[in-house]
């Protein structure tokens, strides 16, 4: 995946999308909290455009700003009261998890122009990586293949795979080895 910026503008189709999926999302997603109901809530992201695997997830108290732009593939999980700011694409690959009151933005605005413009780049999480409890993932990144983001870390650059990381911004702690290998 390549890095590239773009100044984006919110058309207004996609104002309209996004009021009618706040609606939907209001009282058709929310209220089913239980992982009964995961089945349902995957059938409404996928109404309004998510690619989402039939083992894969979203619980009903994470925000997702544009269904659209979501990717998730077989057994990836959005966690509770995670906050999906997609308005570029965030693509969670096979068995990776985001938990509970995470933040994944894929928008900025333009620190250097006078105008503040938009700035997207998509996030992507590679297959069995895990960003943990509360943490920040900033655009364009790439969590790679089995990496793991700590606890309130702050990812502002790409995460090598089979690494740890944490703090604020985030850095390598040590490699991801498992015990019984």
């Amino acid at each position: 995946m390549e890095r590239n910026d773009r100044m984006n503008r919110i058309s207004t189709i996609n104002r309209f999308k996004r009021l009618l999926w706040n609606i939907i999302y209001l009282f058709l997603f929310r209220p089913f909290p239980t992982k009964f109901f995961r089945s349902w809530r995957n059938v409404l992201l996928r109404l309004f455009g998510a690619k989402i695997h039939s083992k894969a997830g979203v619980y009903s108290s994470a925000i997702i700003w544009a269904p659209w732009n979501l990717v998730l593939e077989e057994n990836a999980w959005i966690g509770p009261n995670v906050n999906c700011y997609n308005v570029d694409k965030i693509i969670m690959k096979k068995n990776a998890t985001v938990s509970q009151g995470t933040h994944l933005c894929t928008a900025s605005h333009d620190v250097f122009s006078i105008g503040h413009e938009l700035i997207t780049a998509p996030i992507l999480i590679e297959s069995d990586s895990w960003v943990a409890v509360d943490a920040y993932v900033h655009k364009g990144v790439i969590i790679g293949e089995g990496a793991v983001v700590g606890a309130n870390a702050c990812v502002y650059k790409n995460v090598e795979p089979w690494t740890i990381v944490g703090g604020n911004p985030a850095k390598f702690i040590k490699k991801r080895i498992f015990e019984n290998e």
